[in-house]
């Protein structure tokens, strides 16, 4: 058991423009409960429990430009899925932005362009 004094992974928080507009979309791809209000921080929980995503508002936010790479990503997410195709439809259908496709994932754009993969290892 680690010591009191060694960090524990708790939330990965990402910075945009419109933080409830942002949750509202990972809300609705993850099918994760989506919490009210338009507040300025705002976090997702998974219902089974779990690591949370949080949305910050950042002052003049730049969107990433991958695969140019005039402006880094930084990060992105790993989101595992069974069904490749379908995932793809559902993510396009909530507003994500395809950027690239490979065998066993694709790369995708947020509403505001934060990349994430839909992944199927």
């Amino acid at each position: 058991m680690p010591g009191p004094a060694v960090p524990r992974f708790d939330t990965v928080t990402i910075d945009c423009p419109e933080p409830a507009a942002l949750a509202r979309f990972y809300g609705e791809l993850l099918e994760w409960p989506v919490p009210a209000g338009d507040g300025d921080y705002v976090a997702l929980d998974p219902p089974g429990g779990g690591t949370a995503i949080t949305f910050q508002p950042a002052a003049g936010f730049v969107a990433p430009t991958w695969p140019d790479p005039a402006v880094q990503q930084q990060l992105h997410l790993d989101l595992a899925v069974d069904d490749l195709d379908a995932a793809h439809e559902r993510a396009i259908a909530l507003g994500a932005r395809h950027l690239d496709t490979q065998e066993k994932f694709r790369v995708y754009a947020d509403p505001v362009g934060h990349p994430f993969c839909l992944c199927s290892w």
